[in-house]
């Protein structure tokens, strides 16, 4: 999914601080600030409602999005924001710059399908558990997925898949793969069945040695 650009303005001395970004937000704005691939940290604005409509949407938070600032465009993606603890309000933006050159660290949501027609829950009677539901990828920008999805149409009851069993786009590595880590994404576990236990009345237990039955 690809966004419009987003237009940025440079926040000047008087815009920066506490009590400016406040006063930004009053009339509408969005703080934040760009940095990165080595160049200069850049406080900015943005307008608040095209910020606030577009974190709604799962792809704006792992693509590459382009940002114009004073009619300069660069290749930034999100890194962070802050909502208000109560209102419908974003507070601040974290943007890193990337560069066409360097790999980035994304974190990458995992998109689960055929989970219900499953042979695991269909036929075996099993319930899935998702264990992660994103990834830490590594990638130059180019090659960043805003998903990666999962098949589960032929999982079976006592299965669980891993890390090294992903599919994983042209030039995407795993950051716990690299680390040696081969983590579990997601188990089918059988429904455990609960045996009838007859009950034993404490007057039907025999005394023990040394005891005696009251």
């Amino acid at each position: 999914m690809s966004f419009a650009k987003l237009i940025a303005e440079i926040r000047n001395e008087h815009e920066q601080g506490r009590g400016a970004s406040r006063r930004l937000r009053r009339d509408g704005k969005v703080p934040a600030i760009v940095y990165g691939a080595h160049a200069d940290a850049v406080a900015v604005k943005f307008d608040h409602n095209t910020i606030f409509h577009a974190l709604k949407k799962e792809a704006f938070h792992t693509s590459v999005l382009d940002v114009e600032i004073n009619g300069k465009s660069e290749q930034v993606v999100l890194r962070d924001f802050h909502f208000h603890a109560f209102r419908p309000e974003v507070l601040h933006l974290d943007l890193q710059r990337v560069s066409a050159t360097e790999e980035i660290h994304m974190s990458i949501p995992l998109h689960f399908i055929n989970e219900d027609t499953s042979v695991a829950v269909k036929t075996q009677g099993a319930h899935i558990t998702h264990v992660a539901t994103d990834v830490e990828v590594r990638a130059l920008a180019s090659n960043l997925p805003q998903f990666i999805e999962i098949d589960l149409a032929q999982f079976q009851a006592g299965q669980s898949l891993h890390l090294s069993d992903l599919v994983l786009p042209a030039g995407v590595r795993l950051e716990k793969l690299l680390r040696g880590e081969d983590a579990v994404l997601v188990i089918a576990a059988g429904i455990a069945e609960v045996a009838d236990v007859e009950f034993v009345a404490p007057s039907d237990v025999p005394a023990e040695k040394g005891t005696t039955a009251e």
